[in-house]
């Protein structure tokens, strides 16, 4: 059984979707399609049933318990024979939360291979759940998200820093010149928001007062939604929004968090990705000049 089989296995089963399991994995579709009907010949049970959508069967259920332990001892074996070698080197995968991969990482990123330039880096973007769960499958080896990490006892966490929350409105609008605003200026105020479990969906619902009157996909389409004058928004205040305009929200933030798996810690590789982080973590490592960032302590 071979173990790329497995990874190819692991990711379709999360995805549910071979087109957005070829994207992460950057195999063709095709390649995708072969190795899992490889993987179900060698093994004599269908792992998927190819209906109108894409479901596990029950041997695929079963299945990716095992697959998770054997790609997880796999990872702790590499990890081991990394960490006597000392100097980090291999693959080191990051996903990021795209404003975070636009405005944050990058110079965490410049910093890291400058020092160690013998680790292969890949970066990706996703949403919040979908980077926890593919740190917790051993698919990335460390993400950065706003908020807190889930309470995972196989994940720790590290808060590298604070951005101020704004408040997007579109040019003319009643709030555009108040030099801040406070959560009951808000209220009754027609906004525009990212889905629900959005972390930032999720800050809005907790003001009491905005009217959500439109969902949008992404951070980026909300402030051109709001340059167009169909609402405001809540955001971070490092979001670009040309044609909008943002009004600090008083006294609120919300935290950059990196978070990887505890038994990764010493991976020479992640150990490094960390230092690096650390040690820029008493200084401005966006191109922002809004956020803070503050070292402190390791939680879980």
């Amino acid at each position: 059984m071979e173990l790329r089989h497995l990874r190819t296995f692991r990711v379709v089963a999360r995805t549910l979707n071979l087109t957005r399991a070829a994207a992460e994995l950057h195999y063709a579709q095709s390649s995708v399609t072969e190795q899992i009907q490889a993987l179900e010949a060698e093994l004599g049970a269908k792992l998927f049933d190819r209906g109108r959508r894409l479901t596990l069967t029950a041997a695929g259920e079963r299945l990716i318990g095992y697959a998770d332990q054997v790609l997880g001892l796999v990872e702790e074996a590499k990890a081991a024979v990394e960490q006597d070698r000392g100097e980090p080197e291999g693959d080191l995968t990051i996903g990021a939360l795209e404003t975070l991969c636009t405005h944050w990482v990058p110079p965490l990123l410049g910093a890291y291979r400058t020092r160690w330039p013998r680790v292969r880096l890949s970066v990706r973007e996703g949403g919040r759940g979908e980077l926890y769960q593919a740190v917790r499958e051993s698919g990335m080896d460390v993400c950065f998200t706003f908020g807190d990490a889930p309470g995972d006892p196989a994940f720790a966490s590290r808060t590298l820093g604070e951005v101020p929350l704004v408040v997007l409105v579109p040019p003319g609008h009643s709030l555009a010149h108040a030099p801040e605003v406070r959560p009951g200026d808000l209220r009754g105020v027609g906004f525009l928001a990212t889905a629900p479990g959005c972390g930032f969906r999720e800050m809005l619902d907790r003001i009491d007062g905005p009217v959500v009157e439109t969902e949008v996909g992404s951070l980026a389409a909300l402030g051109r939604c709001v340059a167009a004058g169909m609402g405001c928004g809540l955001v971070p205040a490092m979001v670009d929004h040309p044609g909008a305009v943002a009004v600090p929200l008083a006294g609120q933030t919300t935290r950059v968090t990196m978070t990887w798996r505890r038994r990764d810690e010493n991976k020479p590789s992640v150990a490094a990705l960390l230092a690096t982080a650390y040690a820029l973590s008493s200084k401005d490592i966006s191109s922002s000049d809004s956020v803070k960032v503050n070292a402190g302590a390791i939680d879980s």
